[in-house]
């Protein structure tokens, strides 16, 4: 039993096999529909250890033995115990061989062999998960083409956070994460947001601002109050720091929610104008307080994110278990515009915004093919091999929600393109939703299978 994957990858052997001896590689691949989330990352291949939080308090432990290790070459992970967090794990074998050899001077076959009592057809989709992300992060970090920075990222905890900062790491960049709470390690600084420490940035090369209160929800007013105070100021005080200590690029988090809530068919470019309801208002003067960081000679960007595709959060979080039920259909009729991008795509545009020089102000942050509410409901349906037959009418988010809750963000009617980043010949991973959801749920097509 277990399973053995193989797979060729565009990258030459040192580069494959360092990346994932650097810290934020077990966070790259693990895939994101399985439960559990990294608690330790192995400081060494040769001889360290990683551990994964599982649901109900179940800890997955790995060693890395030394008699498997190769330098440059192979390395070996096996389950062991955990005390009493691994129990339930006891009768399941789990010894994880790595092995790399190069294909020529810029390829390698990456294979992997596991012996275990779980067979290969529930592995597969994890394997193939994991070859996807390897082959991907590399050819994003080779087309970034930048040397080593130090980052400083708030909100690094978050969905998009936490695997940015792991992008990162993989790419041989140092992440300083900017927290609110005394730091618990000399990764971290403390972070006052009302009244950032002139010294907080020494060092650091470039900033990604990603912090502020959770959008989702009702809107009611101490939510609403909640949404711009964390965002209108804190950002302006950050950037004036930033610009102040010589950071060269400050990247900020921004939102199409700024091109208002109705806008039908009309492609929306970053020229587009504003909305006026109050997401809008919000996004508008978050970006204005982002844009001070160019008044001080700094390059800024605002990433102006559509709706995030990842089963750890966002919409797909909350689609995905009611599809997989056959509780699925379109949303209020299924018409309005739904501009959304792969979380790994994310990743790629805010790599791309810290190192490339030619990429300042607004940049829509979305797929390339933004469907309609309804086939993003058939396409989710298809992937998980289930009906979209449950129509939701406009009541549904209006009852969750709040009127204003569901109009701004459930209902909200926009097709944004991605124009600047078109003009500079970005490459999409997964510029089709059918793949996104495919790759993120763990229902990806092999060739051949």
């Amino acid at each position: 039993m277990g399973i053995e994957h193989s797979s060729i990858v565009d990258a030459r052997l040192a580069d494959v096999f360092a990346w994932h001896a650097r810290p934020g590689a077990l966070q790259r691949l693990s895939p994101p529909w399985l439960p559990g989330r990294v608690r330790r990352e192995a400081g060494s291949l040769a001889d360290g250890r990683a551990e994964l939080a599982l649901p109900g308090g179940i800890v997955w432990a790995a060693q890395h033995d030394p008699s498997g290790f190769e330098p440059g070459r192979a390395f070996v992970d096996e389950r062991v115990d955990a005390g009493l967090g691994s129990m339930p794990l006891a009768p399941l074998r789990w010894r994880h061989e790595h092995r790399f050899e190069p294909r020529g001077e810029e390829r390698t076959l990456v294979h992997d062999r596991v012996e275990t009592i779980v067979g290969s057809r529930a592995l597969r989709p994890m394997f193939v998960y994991r070859h996807r992300q390897l082959a991907d992060d590399l050819a994003a970090h080779r087309e970034a083409a930048t040397a080593p920075m130090t980052v400083a990222v708030t909100g690094a905890s978050g969905l998009i956070g936490t695997a940015l900062t792991a992008l990162l790491t993989t790419g041989g960049h140092d992440v300083v994460r900017l927290v609110r709470h005394e730091p618990s390690s000399s990764g971290e600084r403390r972070w006052d947001p009302d009244a950032p420490a002139a010294g907080l940035l020494e060092g650091v090369d470039a900033v990604v601002h990603l912090a502020g209160a959770s959008i989702f929800g009702r809107l009611g007013e101490q939510h609403r109050r909640a949404v711009r105070d964390s965002r209108i100021g804190p950002t302006r005080k950050l950037a004036e720091v930033a610009a102040a200590s010589g950071v060269r690029a400050f990247v900020s988090a921004s939102g199409i929610g700024r091109y208002g809530v109705d806008r039908g068919s009309e492609q929306l470019t970053e020229a587009a104008g504003a909305g006026d309801d109050f997401v809008a208002r919000v996004v508008v003067d978050w970006e204005a307080d982002a844009a001070v960081a160019a008044e001080g000679r700094m390059r800024a960007v605002q990433v102006r994110t559509g709706l995030v595709q990842s089963p750890r959060g966002g919409v797909l979080q909350v689609l995905a278990p009611l599809y997989a039920a056959g509780l699925g259909g379109p949303l209020a009729g299924g018409e309005h515009w739904q501009s959304w991008i792969d979380l790994d795509d994310l990743l790629d545009v805010y790599l791309r915004a810290l190192a490339d020089e030619r990429l300042s102000g607004p940049v829509n942050a979305v797929a390339p093919h933004p469907v309609q509410q309804r086939e993003y409901a058939e396409t989710l349906a298809r992937v998980l091999r289930r009906p979209a037959l449950v129509p939701t009418p406009a009541l549904g988010p209006r009852v969750l929600l709040g009127r204003r809750g569901a109009e701004e963000l459930a209902l909200a009617d926009q097709r944004v393109v991605p124009a600047r980043l078109t003009e500079l010949g970005h490459r999409f991973r997964r510029p089709r939703l059918e793949d996104s959801l495919r790759h993120q749920l763990g229902r990806m097509r092999e060739a051949g299978r």
